[in-house]
């Protein structure tokens, strides 16, 4: 028996103390088999991260504004991945499904707050190609330490303010007397379908800021690679063809990935059930993605493989 502190308010029951997440319900045996992949995953990630970060600290080589960015990635989704991922692998060992009402908006805000940054974050990244590629002559002098200190920090900014107001309407809403939270972690459509009064302002403004936050660095993300392409067209030489765009074409994947996963799951005007297929959705965008950036931007990168052997070398 799950104690519930509860408040009741009309016809409804204003849920002030505990949700209990649902995650992915199985047998045991599956459970323990979940468990050790998420925990697999999650050990990877953080090891890949810290060293991309640690490698990018100590190679003189790796201090430029691409870099600079990687590693501001790298540290992004160190703490993506656990803000969700150590809950439900809670869940998966002992059942501990209960999370508080402070500890759920908790999570919602950090998980959109990363989320949120993330977007605006490779936007600068696909603008600091398009530089490179598009305007050679000029990078360093547009691409000065200085400039890509304003747009990283900027980034942040921006990813605070929309989960933050995100955050802030829907803390504000009634809840039901159901409290499970038909996902694996505290996300934005479960959290509404769980509400009781009428939140079609809260909607409005989560889907406004969902586009916002999403279509605008995507549109932006989209026209800097426009002018790539067409700059990488118009090169003459093959091999200067294929190295220029060997600079932004794994970015490009992440971009895609990313965006395809985040666009089907919030950008969408009304609160979305939270199906199975959503869940497998969300793992690909809340796990799958930090696990897989680090391997595309960096086994396939000539710099850091080499920054890589020297300071293995050196040691």
């Amino acid at each position: 028996m799950i104690p519930l502190e509860l408040e009741v308010k009309g016809n409804f029951t204003n849920v002030i103390s505990t949700f209990i997440i649902l995650g992915f319900p199985s047998s045991p045996p599956i459970q323990m088999l979940f468990f050790f992949i998420f925990l697999f995953m999650y050990i990877l990630i953080i090891v890949e991260n810290l060293c991309i970060i640690i490698i990018i600290c100590y190679s003189p080589k790796l201090h430029k504004p691409m870099y600079f960015f990687l590693g501001n990635l790298s540290f992004l989704e160190t703490w993506y991945v656990t803000v969700t991922v150590p809950k439900s692998l809670s869940i998966f060992l002992n059942g501990n499904n209960t999370i508080s009402y402070v500890g759920c908006m908790s999570q919602l805000f950090f998980f959109l707050y990363l989320g949120c940054t993330e977007c605006v974050l490779l936007t600068v990244m696909a603008f600091d190609r398009y530089v490179a590629i598009c305007n050679p002559l000029h990078y360093q002098t547009i691409m000065n330490w200085h400039f890509c200190f304003i747009l990283a920090l900027s980034t942040w900014l921006i990813g605070l303010a929309i989960s933050l107001l995100k955050t802030h309407f829907i803390s504000k809403l009634t809840f039901c007397h159901s409290v499970i939270i038909n996902h694996f972690y505290c996300d934005v459509s479960p959290l509404l379908n769980l509400a009781c009064t009428d939140m079609t302002l809260t909607e409005l403004i989560d889907f406004i800021l969902a586009l916002v936050i999403l279509l605008v660095p995507l549109l932006l993300t989209c026209l800097s690679y426009l002018c790539i392409l067409t700059a990488i067209c118009q090169i003459r030489n093959s091999t200067g063809r294929e190295k220029a765009f060997s600079t932004c074409g794994f970015h490009l994947v992440v971009v895609i990935v990313f965006y395809s996963t985040a666009l089907f799951m919030y950008a969408r005007p009304r609160k979305a059930q939270s199906i199975n297929s959503n869940k497998l959705v969300s793992v690909v965008y809340a796990v799958v993605t930090p696990f897989i950036n680090p391997i595309i931007y960096c086994l396939r990168n000539r710099e850091v493989k080499a920054a890589i052997e020297k300071l293995v070398y050196r040691n």
